[in-house]
């Protein structure tokens, strides 16, 4: 691998011993997870109040949720797919790699969730993400019908509108920063 991107290449990403204590040891503790620190903890760092309100609703919608881990990184990756946000393609694509197992799964999602090999459940999942994403104000009740008819509680639509809002948000801030993915997701969950 070649040297690291800048986290993001319209605002500065400020140093991390400039940071606050909570904040310094959150992203201290990230990058001992991934073994690196992943850009998107940088850039969101330089504004303190957002990065914890940012964390703190992400860390909310992946601890509690009737949704597995895999099918929320599936649908980060149809939304950011929508939106062409480099970096969640590649970042989450790498995390639906790691957590599905499939290492086919996360480039399908990218280039077109439609031709993906995915369940009907997660089919139904997906195409309700995009049309939150792409065309919300045509939502119905009749689509989250469909979803209870695909095996989804109400709990758990709430759970797949949630992520889809949250990633629309996400996607828009790393293309207002130009966010850019570490160059170590290309690789996570690949064989070889």
């Amino acid at each position: 691998m070649t040297e690291d991107v800048p986290a993001m290449r319209r605002f500065p990403v400020p140093a991390l011993d400039e940071l606050p204590a909570d904040i310094r040891e959150r992203i201290e503790d990230e990058t001992e997870e991934a073994g690196f620190t992943p850009n998107v903890f940088s850039a969101f760092a330089y504004k303190p109040s957002h990065f914890r309100a940012f964390f703190q609703y992400y860390d909310s919608l992946i601890e509690d949720t009737e949704l597995t881990r895999e099918e929320i990184e599936m649908i980060v990756v149809a939304t950011s797919a929508a939106n062409d946000c480099y970096y969640c393609n590649v970042a989450h694509g790498a995390l639906v790699r790691l957590y599905s197992g499939d290492q086919l799964l996360g480039d399908q999602l990218v280039s077109n969730y439609r031709l993906a090999d995915v369940s009907d459940r997660h089919m139904a999942m997906l195409d309700f993400s995009v049309k939150l994403t792409e065309d919300p104000g045509t939502v119905t009740a009749a689509d989250l019908d469909d979803l209870e008819a695909a095996g989804f509680s109400r709990e758990a639509i709430w759970d797949i509108g949630s992520v889809v809002a949250f990633f629309n948000l996400s996607n828009r801030m790393a293309h207002l920063a130009d966010m850019r993915p570490n160059e170590a997701f290309h690789y996570i969950g690949y064989d070889g």
